[in-house]
């Protein structure tokens, strides 16, 4: 099979040469000579190519019930290669596209030579292959119809004035190497002014046109061009100025009818009625100054708006014209899209009535206007401005569907809050100058940022201290851990106010106030210590005196100085677990010595007693 496939090839390539060489250039100017035959039904139909030789014609038959021999394989092959290397020059396709055609164009080639089958099938074959070919060129490549399909070089633009007669005469050029089949023109016609120039007075302007041969020069192309006319009657209020024609052109191009219409546009000079206006180039510019429509500010009601909130928005609006009218203005309010992806977006507003749209009869000339709308802001707005943009159609005079575009910024706010936690004031009893330790956190709960946030801490029994804690973020947590110094003993119930402080986007300062419970005392000395009296002189008193004063006042001081030394550790420490913790071993320590102070000072009483029933009795005695 492997050695006949090659002799195959060998000899396609030899008739490849021959026939390409001798007959390719008569088959482009022949085709128009194929005669077709009907089809009825349950028969066959022929198509016949002419071949010139000589001064011979032959015939070739393309749809035949016939087995195929090597000259039909032949000419089969050399069609496809044809067409394979049109798509090349038509795209300029890259190697790797190349490549995947040769892959087609072999792959063809050997089916049909290791094949048996009708004339038929196998031009019903190449079609196919033919098809493939195309989809894998235009896979690659970005190339509308109009590249190849346009209008001829010879095209004038026509002059025409209001009520006249006229006749457009489209000329079509086919660029591109293929032919085009079963052609059908029609203008893009409409009922405005301001888009087409005619009297729409017919309901059809269809031209169609079997084919147009392709072509591998410029000069072929526009040789084999085809002309369409068309009869229209100017518009009596049309205006004056250059109006675009549009055509639509559908075609089959290689058995594939187009998804899409070519379209080819022309334009036509047009002198209207006077008054009339001048049209532009683009069909939507009118004589004199365009009238507009700008906004000169809006407001809220209520001023502030919060996210969640329902509020009128009023906008004003101005006729910037002099001496014209707008009528039939459409307002159509449209607010920025919001949310984290594509797949979950909406509006920052919504309004209330469903409807985004605003419509008003007439705005005269140089006039003010306000229009009102009642809308509602998402409650999961970010707290920031959002653009609200107000899209404007309305009409002026001869001139309509004028547009206007304005956009209004509108800030939304998000309530702050926060909260903290229970503050921890170790210890609660403090005496003067001796410091305790409050720690507490601050929980930014709002969906805004808390900006500079700093406590302040004020009463007649401390010194004022402070602490920054700077700025939150939504969701985010402070700490607060400051030590409050003793000035001056507890004169009510011990509440110390907490002033906590922040400021909001535009620097605007909120505080809150919340207290915390400390205890000052005065601090305690005894009476032989401020006498500057040492142990050992209290040891030199009278056996006789008392020794309970003595024994409490050791204990006192012992107390005195295990205090001092609890507070300069945890001035040390500073740390929420440690102080506390020291806390408690200070409050059992002092709950001890209370006891054990309680217990001497009833025996020192019983002993005085003691000692005074005993000189009792020695005065009676006596």
């Amino acid at each position: 099979m492997r050695k006949e496939w090659n002799e195959g090839k060998q000899i396609m390539i030899g008739k490849m040469g021959r026939k390409v060489a001798a007959g390719i250039a008569f088959c482009m100017a022949c085709i128009a000579a194929i005669p077709v035959f009907p089809q009825g039904n349950g028969s066959v139909s022929y198509v016949y190519a002419e071949e010139i030789s000589g001064n011979s014609v032959t015939y070739q038959e393309h749809v035949s019930d016939r087995y195929i021999t090597d000259d039909d394989r032949a000419d089969a092959d050399a069609d496809m290669l044809y067409y394979m290397q049109s798509l090349e020059v038509r795209y300029k396709l890259d190697q790797r596209v190349m490549e995947n055609l040769h892959k087609l164009f072999d792959s063809a080639v050997y089916y049909i030579a290791n094949t048996e089958m009708s004339v038929t099938d196998l031009w019903s074959y190449v079609s196919q292959t033919k098809g493939n070919m195309e989809s894998t060129a235009i896979a690659n490549v970005s190339m509308t119809t109009s590249e190849f399909l346009q209008v001829g070089d010879n095209w004038e633009t026509p002059t025409v004035s209001y009520g006249q007669q006229v006749s457009i005469v489209l000329p079509v050029v086919n660029f591109g190497t293929e032919e085009l089949n079963d052609l059908i023109i029609e203008p893009a016609t409409s009922t405005l002014v301001t888009e087409w120039p005619f009297e729409p007075d017919m309901t059809n302007y269809l031209q169609t046109e079997p084919y147009i041969p392709g072509n591998q020069t410029k000069d072929a192309a526009m040789a084999n061009r085809r002309e369409f006319t068309f009869n229209f009657t100017t518009r009596s209020d049309v205006m004056s100025g250059y109006y675009p024609l549009k055509f639509k052109i559908w075609y089959t191009k290689a058995g594939i009818r187009c998804e899409e219409p070519a379209e080819l546009t022309v334009y036509v000079k047009t002198v209207g009625k006077p008054g009339s206006g001048i049209i532009g180039g683009s069909g939507q510019e009118a004589s004199g100054s365009k009238p507009r429509i700008v906004v000169t500010g809006f407001e809220t009601n209520p001023s502030q708006v919060f996210a969640g909130d329902t509020f009128t928005l009023t906008i004003h609006v101005q006729n910037t014209a002099k001496d014209t009218a707008v009528t039939n203005v459409l307002f159509d309010m449209q607010a920025a899209q919001e949310g984290e992806d594509k797949t979950n977006t909406y509006s920052a507003f919504l309004p209330t009535s469903g409807a985004s749209s605003v419509y008003m009869d007439k705005i005269s000339a140089d006039t003010t206007a306000d229009i009102k709308i009642e809308m509602t802001a998402k409650a999961d707005l970010a707290q920031k401005p959002y653009v609200l943009d107000v899209n404007m159609k309305y009409d002026a005079g001869t001139m309509f569907d004028l547009t206007d575009t304005a956009s209004v910024s509108i800030p939304i706010y998000q309530e702050s809050r926060f909260d903290t936690s229970i503050p921890e004031v170790v210890p609660a009893d403090i005496t003067v100058g001796s410091q305790s330790n409050v720690m507490c956190s601050i929980y930014n709960t709002g969906k805004t940022t808390l900006y500079n946030v700093q406590v302040k801490f004020h009463a007649d029994s401390i010194e004022e201290a402070s602490a920054f804690v700077g700025n939150l973020q939504s969701g985010a947590t402070g700490n607060v851990d400051v030590m409050l110094t003793g000035a001056a003993a507890t004169m009510d119930d011990g509440t110390i106010t907490m002033d906590i402080s922040y400021e909001d986007d535009a620097g605007n300062v909120t505080s809150t106030e919340k207290t915390i419970t400390l205890f000052v005392s005065e601090e305690f000395y005894d009476d032989a210590m401020m006498d500057g009296m040492m142990p050992e002189d209290m040891m030199m008193e009278e056996e006789g005196g008392s020794k309970t004063g003595l024994v409490v006042g050791i204990i006192v001081t012992v107390v005195v100085l295990a205090a001092a030394a609890l507070i300069v550790f945890m001035q040390i420490r500073k740390k929420k677990k440690a102080a506390k913790a020291l806390a408690d071993e200070l409050s059992e320590l002092e709950e001890d010595l209370k006891s054990e102070t309680d217990d001497n000072a009833v025996n020192a009483g019983n002993t005085e007693n003691a000692d005074s029933d005993q000189g009792s009795q020695g005065g009676t005695d006596n």
